[in-house]
């Protein structure tokens, strides 16, 4: 019988865990907890038990230690209680472990939920993921062929490129051959009409017509302004001065209204006035920002104007020498100017930003901007005053009114950019000289050439080489890249002399309004002055 109890209490143990599975965990752990305090205090009522007999048998014979053992028994009670307490201690902190353990096992629980959810996230991920990656595949063979095809084609045009040039090359070529084919075809044909006008011309007039027309001259020009300083212009022949006058060049000069006095300016952005008699310096003119392109004086000889690389025109008190204006306007640099022939009040100047402009001098500003397609090199005021002569890059001359700004007219004048317009003493005849080395005679009154003069030698330097023609319309003079000054008769339509002093191109030439002297200019900044 010793081991009953012990079946009795496994079964008891099965019966349990029978019971406790089908509990919850919070009931399991109450129930763990019952069945712990069941069980200390069964033990303590056992121990108590078992010890009680014995205390008995010990207290009879040791009454006389009563009190000594009352004093033990009350510590061992007091152990007890401690022993209780400590037990209750660990019984909450059963219980705290176990909350925690259900909390933990709660948050394992939703870890394991998201890591599942994240899973399929990443499978379903995956499997998007593969039929972009097949596409992504299929666009880079793509593009690998694209980028083949292209190298293939890039091949092909620069094969065609390459073509392209060795026919426009030789179409550049072919052209220029029968342009010089056409040019010499047009020479020799002037040539010949030129001789036949001279054959004509000496059977028939013998002179006669060219005393007639200085005769004529003379005497239109004794009832102009300044008649009383007029005489017939001579062709010069010796160079009576050559100055150092500017560092860099000198490309534009310019005589003074019935004076002897030459205005010069160059590349050192300074005006200077000569005394061609002496050949000295009277004095300079400072405060232009730019290379001098081209000059102006107004009639009264009081005031001098400037173009200037600086986009700006500048205009100076000869009396003072100060700046008096500043005109502002160009957006690029201005290459000629010119006054009107009526009133010193007005100017007028054209520019490589295309526009041609009035200005007024009294109200220092622009009153009015000409618009051209092609890029004007050179300009001058008519007679009277109300119209605008201008040669632009493409050849081609220009009449424009002032007041409107309209295109009045317009005519073909060289095959090549136009450098010079000068205007005859009486108004009628302009000069234009082309890059095409053609200096050309128009009849301002029907807009028609009226005489062509040329030389073999003779080769225009730069876009704004300046001719000149003589105050009685006698001659014209035309420097050269030789550094030779060419002089021909208007009236014969040939040449009379050749002038050589300069060692550079000849860019600039002047001739006097008293008929001598003629003034020249080269790229060395040096002048020459011929009578």
């Amino acid at each position: 019988r010793e081991g009953e109890p012990r079946r009795v209490k496994s079964k008891l143990v099965i019966m349990d865990t029978c019971i406790y599975e089908k509990w919850s965990p919070d009931e399991l752990a109450n129930a763990a907890i019952k069945h712990a305090l069941k069980a200390l205090r069964k033990r303590h009522f056992l121990e108590e038990g078992a010890h009680s007999p014995a205390i008995v048998a010990l207290s009879k014979p040791l009454a006389s230690h009563g009190s000594e053992w009352k004093e033990k028994a009350e510590n061992l009670e007091l152990e007890l209680q401690q022993c209780y307490k400590a037990q209750s201690r660990l019984s909450e902190q059963l219980v705290v472990e176990v909350a925690e353990c259900r909390t933990f096992k709660t948050l394992v629980e939703e870890k394991e939920k998201v890591i599942s959810e994240l899973q399929q996230e990443l499978n379903q991920s995956r499997e998007e993921c593969s039929p972009l990656k097949e596409s992504l595949d299929e666009k880079i063979k793509g593009l690998d062929l694209m980028i083949s095809e292209n190298q293939a084609l890039k091949a092909q045009l620069e094969e065609v490129t390459l073509k392209a040039k060795n026919a426009e090359t030789e179409n550049k070529m072919l052209i220029d051959r029968w342009m010089l084919q056409k040019m010499q075809d047009a020479e020799r044909l002037n040539e010949a009409n030129a001789l036949y006008e001279e054959l004509m011309g000496r059977l028939k007039a013998n002179g006669i017509e060219q005393l007639a027309r200085q005769q004529v001259d003379g005497v239109v020009r004794r009832f102009e302004a300044g008649a009383e300083n007029f005489v017939g212009s001579t062709i010069p022949t010796t160079c009576n001065h050559k100055i150092p006058a500017h560092e860099g060049g000198c490309g534009s000069i310019l005589f003074e209204h019935n004076s002897d006095k030459l205005i010069s300016g160059g590349q050192d952005r300074t005006v200077k006035i000569w005394d061609t008699n002496t050949g000295l310096l009277s004095s300079t003119l400072y405060g232009c920002l730019g290379s001098v392109l081209d000059l102006a004086v107004t009639h009264d000889n009081r005031s001098i104007i400037a173009a200037s690389s600086s986009n700006n025109l500048y205009l100076w008190e000869v009396g003072t020498g100060r700046i008096r204006h500043t005109l502002t306007g160009h957006t690029d640099k201005v290459c000629s100017v010119d006054v009107s022939k009526i009133s010193s009040r007005y100017v007028v100047s054209a520019g490589y930003d295309r526009t041609i402009k009035v200005w007024d001098l009294q109200r220092g500003y622009c009153i009015n901007t000409i618009i051209s397609h092609s890029n004007c090199n050179a300009l001058c005021f008519s007679a009277d005053g109300q119209t605008i002569c201008s040669g632009h890059v493409d050849g081609n001359l220009r009449l424009w009114d002032v007041k409107s700004g309209r295109l009045i007219s317009e005519v073909a004048a060289h095959s090549n950019a136009v450098t010079s317009i000068s205007l005859s003493g009486n108004g009628n005849i302009v000069l234009t000289s082309g890059r095409d080395n053609l200096h050309n005679l128009f009849d301002m009154r029907s807009f028609e050439v009226c005489g062509t003069l040329r030389a073999n030698g003779n080769r225009l330097a730069s876009n704004w080489s300046r001719s000149c023609i003589s105050m009685d319309d006698n001659y014209v003079a035309a420097g050269s890249a030789d550094g030779a000054i060419y002089i021909w008769s208007r009236l014969r339509a040939d040449m009379v002399s050749t002038l050589r002093e300069h060692t550079a191109p000849v860019l600039a030439c002047s001739w006097s309004g008293l008929g001598s002297p003629l003034a020249t200019a080269d790229k060395n900044g040096s002048i020459c002055i011929w009578t």
